[in-house]
């Protein structure tokens, strides 16, 4: 089991933290786990109920979405510090929107969502530079996810000979 200086210290190595208040970091840490995962390894599937936001430290994870009529389809590969499930900080969505699984063996930080919500709510100033970066990676998800969309158009343009 790992100690809270473990989990601080691999928060000070993610940029998103280094800028922290000592105070600020030590909150987050306090409601905070490191995870080791194994290559496949299940983090959630869609449709799951929502409990933490993860960071990845080391390793890589898919992200999956069941597509009708095509399963599963990865609709993005989180590399060390990339943040996921950050919906779950959202008190509005409740179930898991995509599936994470473990591509390769490594470690994630899992951050308890409630808790963390608590404490933004407690700590306005913590509270805002939290969602300041989860708005900018929201932001830079859907500009993927637009590009995405983009390409799959595009694709589908060709195949119908347009």
């Amino acid at each position: 089991m790992e100690t809270k200086d473990e989990v601080i210290r691999e928060f000070q190595k993610i940029p998103w933290f280094q800028e922290l208040d000592p105070v600020h970091l030590q909150k987050i840490s306090e409601i905070s786990r490191l995870r080791h995962v194994r290559a496949g390894e299940v983090l959630f599937r869609e449709g799951d109920a929502e409990d933490y936001l993860y960071i990845v430290v080391e390793g890589r994870v898919a992200l999956d979405m069941f597509i009708p009529h095509q399963g599963k389809v990865r609709i993005y590969t989180a590399e060390p510090w990339d943040v996921f499930g950050w919906s779950s900080v959202i008190p509005i969505v409740r179930k898991r929107t995509a599936g994470a699984v473990a591509v390769v063996k490594g470690s994630v930080i899992a951050i308890h969502s409630e808790k963390l919500r608590q404490v933004c709510d407690e700590d306005h100033d913590l509270g805002y530079v939290v969602m300041r970066r989860l708005a900018n990676i929201v932001a830079s998800r859907l500009l993927v996810t637009r590009l995405q969309m983009l390409d799959m158009f595009a694709s589908l343009e060709v195949k119908n000979g347009k």
